[in-house]
Parts: C-alpha cells; structure tokens; sequence
C-alpha cells in the first residue's frame, strides 16, 4: 500500500500495490499494521455502502461529535465520485481548509480521513456505489454536518446540477 499524505494535516491518499499477472491483479485495500505504523486509526468497526442513482448527487457535509468521532476509509467501488474533506480540528495547522480528489473505480485509490473532519461526495456518474470503512459505530445523538455550500468554505463542487437531500440543505454554515 502507498500512503501519500495530502495538504491536510493526517489525510492520506491511499493506493494499491497491485500483483499483476495475466489473470489479473492482487491487491491489499486495508492493513491494521500499515495504518497504525503511520499513526493512522486503524480500528475499523463498521463498513456502509452508499449507492447512487444519478450522477450530480451530493451527500455532505457529514462527521461524528465526541465522544463518537470517526475516521473514514472511503473507496468508489462502482462509478466515480469527487469527494471532499474539510478539517474543523481547531487545533490543526489546515484548520478550515478543504480537499477536493476525485475517486474513481478504475484506479482503486482510497480517501484515509481522520476523526473531526467533516466528510461528503458529489457522484461524477450514475449508479455510482461508495464503500466506507469507519472506525466508530454510528450515533444519531453525535452526528452532525456543515452547509455544503458554506460561502465562508468555498468548496468547489463540479457538477452544476445537484441531487441533495432535504437533510443535508438544512444544515446550518460552519461556526468558524
């Protein structure tokens, strides 16, 4: 596996190394060693699938409020996302600061996101489907999320054309 950290403090961008042959490839997508060498949440307790009709849907701005707070491992198994994090640890030197990458199924990257980031996607395609791993169980009394289009953010979303959840528009713009 190869861990490229991105310009957000202890966000990593995840890649197989593949064993290819003529059958195909083999391939690790998670190693509790490799993660924790890194320093890395590698307690991962539960695993959801989002799956997604139309291309332009949103789901986010997401994350977990202690004592719940979750760390992510999220993969685009079918389809292609833009998947975006932003760090509100407010001790972080990328405090506020957002990361936009795209995840596609062809190219098995993984999004490595730390507990106290919020968390959301746009799919780039129909009928597209994203596994998570988590590293805490879900708590309906901790879940939070941020505007997704909070201006004070300024998150660039590709798709003009968005399929948002009632849910998801009613949450409130980021205390900053």
């Amino acid at each position: 596996m190869i861990f490229t950290e991105t310009k957000l403090k202890s966000a990593f961008i995840i890649e197989t190394e593949r064993l290819e042959d003529e059958r195909g490839f083999f391939a690790r997508s998670f190693c509790q060693q490799e993660f924790a060498l890194r320093g890395l949440n590698s307690n991962l307790v539960q695993c959801n699938i989002s799956f997604n009709k139309k291309k332009g849907t949103l789901r986010g701005m997401h994350y977990q409020v202690a004592p719940h707070e979750e760390a992510k491992l999220v993969r685009c198994h079918k389809g292609a996302i833009y998947d975006v994090i932003v760090d509100l640890r407010p001790n972080s030197s990328t405090f506020k600061q957002w990361l936009g990458i795209e995840l596609i199924s062809d190219n098995y990257q993984m999004l490595y996101i730390p507990e106290g980031f919020a968390h959301g996607f746009q799919t780039l395609e129909d009928n597209t489907e994203v596994f998570y791993q988590m590293s805490e169980f879900y708590h309906p009394e901790c879940a939070r999320g941020i505007k997704w289009n909070d201006p004070r953010l300024r998150i660039e979303w590709p798709a003009d054309d968005k399929i948002i959840s009632t849910k998801d528009c009613q949450y409130a713009d980021f205390a900053l």
